[in-house]
């Protein structure tokens, strides 16, 4: 049976997403005011605290503006996107895998071409403190140094965009591989594959380096 992510929401993210794709569909005109605290807690029926964090959100993504003593108004949307690290934790497990095969793909290609003596160094000695604890674990100890091998990679990549997105989505990776894996087996079937990604990368094979990503990411 698949193993399928549950994404835990509060009331609050609930509302916020809810008052998002209103406001992005149009329901809510640019400078019009959002309805009053009260109005909204009936509308959605939670609490105040609720509301209030929503708007919040909102507000930090900037969709919408409040103004002490007067209210909360719709910002000019066009373009405004919610940040990242907020983004990710409402993501579709689905969503996320998509994202994160094509990152790392490109990422491994990328620190084949540039990577130095030093950081390949330190991608062997992620490597091996991966392989040793999906033997021995505990499994989130494994995750953990999973995630830090391909960080390495990443690191080793040249590029800091790059870098700094697979960070924001390793946050998230972690929390769902612990969901997903139970035990270290996925983990031991697949120490051939990383090590030949290592060997790949070190080799400066770029088209292997994104085959074996691309036959990991298949596990």
């Amino acid at each position: 049976m698949m193993n399928m992510l549950i994404n835990k929401k509060s009331l609050a993210e609930e509302v916020a997403e809810l008052l998002r794709i209103a406001i992005i569909e149009g329901a809510y005109q640019v400078n019009e005011q959002l309805p009053t605290e009260p109005e909204l807690m009936k509308k959605f029926g939670v609490g105040r605290s609720s509301i209030r964090e929503a708007i919040r959100i909102l507000a930090n993504s900037g969709l919408l503006r409040v103004q002490q003593g007067v209210g909360t108004f719709i910002e000019a949307h066009a373009g405004i996107t919610e940040p990242l690290h907020q983004r990710l934790k409402r993501a579709e497990a689905q969503d996320l895998d998509e994202v994160r095969q094509l990152l790392e793909m490109k990422i491994a290609e990328k620190a084949a071409a540039n990577h130095t003596e030093a950081q390949i160094k330190k991608i062997k000695a992620m490597l091996d403190k991966r392989n040793l604890l999906a033997q021995t674990g505990p499994i989130e100890d494994c995750i953990q140094a999973d995630i830090d091998f391909h960080m390495s990679i990443a690191e080793a990549a040249g590029n800091p965009i790059l870098t700094d997105l697979y960070q924001s989505f390793s946050i998230q990776l972690k929390n769902w591989f612990l969901n997903i894996y139970p035990n270290l087996d996925i983990f031991r079937t697949t120490d051939r594959l990383h090590q030949d990604l290592y060997e790949s990368i070190k080799a400066r094979d770029g088209k292997k380096a994104w085959d074996c990503i691309t036959q990991i990411i298949s596990q």
